[in-house]
């Protein structure tokens, strides 16, 4: 299948769902980006900067670019211009360093604060006492910042019932955030989870951001 024929798979499983594909172009040519561009998708996610700044020129201005892989405070600077959505908050320092970014070019970047859920010490990830001291230091600094949900990385397995209760994990945090900080807030709303290899399960505990790139693209293009 073509990676139009993959979209538009996607776009028909999605449908009546209340969730939406960012197709991740890490490692992936911006003709084929293109191709998925033509065929209808305008989210994308990128993992690196350096990618992402290359890529983003090149391709039409009207895509929603998210970054979702790990972030460094000195690199908020090169995408603040064009960013829509950074995926991976994980601190207080990257926040406001978001902020203030952000305010300098008189934007609006949305941020989800992403958690820590899996078994793997690698993922990065807050705990939920991190996000609750973040919240209370920061919800009244934040003037060009819009924090839209949470996102989390599960554990790579096929073990079903552990993919649950980590999504399950995730969805409680997204709830407890919305009661107890955003319950007057509209566009606090995002569930990010789920990737190729489990975005089916992802979709069934209420994710609204699945992010899938092998699937799409095929298997990663790493250059030699």
């Amino acid at each position: 299948m073509s990676i139009a024929d993959n979209i538009r798979a996607f776009q028909q499983e999605l449908s009546g769902t209340n969730c939406r594909l960012v197709a991740v172009s890490k490692t992936h040519p911006v003709e084929l980006i293109r191709e998925a561009y033509d065929a209808g998708q305008r989210l994308f996610g990128e993992n690196r900067v350096q990618e992402l700044t290359a890529k983003q020129p090149e391709l039409p201005a009207d895509i929603e670019w998210h970054l979702i892989g790990h972030l460094q405070t000195n690199k908020v600077k090169y995408i603040a211009p064009f960013v829509h959505t950074i995926q991976s908050i994980d601190s207080l320092k990257l926040l406001q360093e978001v902020e203030r970014q952000a305010a300098k070019h008189q934007r609006q970047i949305r941020v989800l604060l992403q958690f820590h859920i899996a078994d793997e010490e690698t993922k990065f990830g807050l705990s939920w006492a991190e996000a609750e001291a973040m919240l209370r230091d920061a919800a009244q600094q934040l003037q060009h910042v819009r924090i839209a949900g949470v996102m989390g990385i599960a554990t790579n397995t096929d073990d079903e019932g552990k993919l649950r209760q980590e999504f399950g994990t995730l969805r409680g945090y997204f709830e407890r955030l919305k009661a107890d900080f955003f319950a007057d807030n509209q566009d606090f709303n995002e569930i990010s989870m789920g990737m190729s290899g489990d975005y089916r399960v992802a979709i069934e505990e209420g994710s609204t951001l699945i992010r899938v790139g092998s699937a799409i693209f095929g298997h990663r293009a790493y250059p030699a």
